[in-house]
């Protein structure tokens, strides 16, 4: 299993976060976890560093198609460290049904082998920080009138740790979101994966575009977004290829559809658009959560910002700006957080009389471009 340090980019990270820096480029190669065909040979325990990772979790790619937002945060396992999961290549080809086209003292051979096709992706990527922190009440007795108020300080002490960490695993997640929608639009340009809604508006109108700084203040504009988004929901819901990087036949039911879409386009949706409806079930969006901002508020929470990504994903040399991301839309596992591990390990320091305690935080980021997935942006 390739376990990553990753306390240097969630500080980075985390300062974007909370807006005491801009928005700027954040490598998502430690992070995110995109799969392998094949197991490296360097898969080994972190003990003894003899023994190779077994595979934890096996999942299978079964899923029945009946013709017609849940969290990003998955499962768990004890044991293991690598998930396997299996899919069936492609559809199997039909053949011509002989039954029907019977000749005489023709062989019809019954025993010819037909072979299964199927697949393996691998992910074994994992990330950890921690952060350290000593308590020592015997020194601060003196400051407090009652062992409630001494008690008081080391609660407040493991609220702002707990945020902490909070903060610096949603920051994670948001990269892995980011990651996602970044390369996405980079493979899938010119494609149903990448929405450009001020183009396709134009197109589907006949009517000149707003600009990406007034357009969800238009009314118009608004209706066309809930239909495209509406649109694309129900086209994903069809068996495809097309809404996917590997161009694997899939299709992603409404109890499977993530919608995460950028807080200002959702609020606008419902202001301008259904506040303005007397049946507001027909310009209503998808089940959808919201976000602030992608990747950081800026220093202002201008749109500019919150609606901007900066990162350099896996493979990658340079770093990939996106500007004006207004949603994302995908199929449950499409991306994730897996195995996330929060704990406290402590050590007491006889000669000092003080306990140092070290909370630590270990999870699996994963995308997987084989599941469907749509960016939508003001473009």
């Amino acid at each position: 299993m390739e376990m990553n340090q990753v306390a240097e980019i969630v500080t980075e990270v985390t300062e974007q976060y909370v807006g005491e820096e801009a928005v700027s480029n954040v490598s998502t190669d430690k992070i995110v976890d995109m799969g392998a065909e094949i197991l490296d040979t360097d898969k080994v325990d972190h003990y003894m560093r003899d023994l190779i990772d077994h595979i934890g979790k096996v999942v299978f790619v079964n899923r029945p198609y009946s013709g017609g937002t849940p969290s990003v945060m998955m499962d768990s396992w004890e044991f293991g460290a690598v998930e396997q999961k299996i899919t069936f290549e492609g559809l199997p080809e039909a053949e011509d049904n002989d039954t029907w086209n019977l000749q005489d003292r023709q062989s019809y051979d019954p025993n010819i082998f037909y072979k299964p096709s199927v697949s393996s992706k691998f992910f074994s990527k994992r990330t950890t920080f921690e952060i350290p922190m000593s308590f020592a009440q015997r020194q601060v007795k003196s400051a407090f009138n009652s062992a409630g108020q001494l008690q008081a300080l080391f609660s407040m002490i493991e609220t702002a740790i707990s945020d902490s960490l909070t903060v610096k695993t949603d920051a994670l997640i948001e990269a892995t979101i980011n990651n996602f929608i970044v390369t996405t639009y980079q493979q899938g340009q010119n494609t149903p994966r990448v929405c450009k809604l001020l183009t396709e508006y134009a197109a589907f109108t006949g009517k000149t575009a707003p600009s990406a700084a007034t357009a969800f203040s238009d009314t118009d504009f608004n209706k066309y977004f809930a239909f495209a988004v509406s649109r694309r929901a129900m086209q994903m819901r069809k068996l495809s290829t097309l809404f996917n990087t590997g161009r694997k036949p899939r299709h992603t039911s409404a109890d499977r559809l993530h919608l995460i879409l950028h807080s200002d386009a959702l609020m606008a949706s419902e202001m301008y658009l259904q506040s303005d409806t007397f049946h507001n079930d027909f310009v209503k969006l998808p089940n959808a959560e919201s976000v602030a901002f992608w990747q950081g508020s800026g220093t202002d929470f201008a749109f500019a910002d919150t609606s901007k990504i900066i990162i350099t994903p896996e493979g990658a040399e340079n770093p990939v700006t996106l500007t004006n991301v207004v949603g994302v839309m995908f199929d449950r596992e499409a991306l994730g957080v897996s195995n996330l591990d929060r704990r406290v390990t402590t050590n007491w320091n006889p000669k000092g009389e003080f306990t140092n305690n070290w909370y630590k935080a270990d999870a699996g980021y994963f995308n997987d471009l084989n599941e469907n997935g749509i960016v939508f942006v003001l473009a």
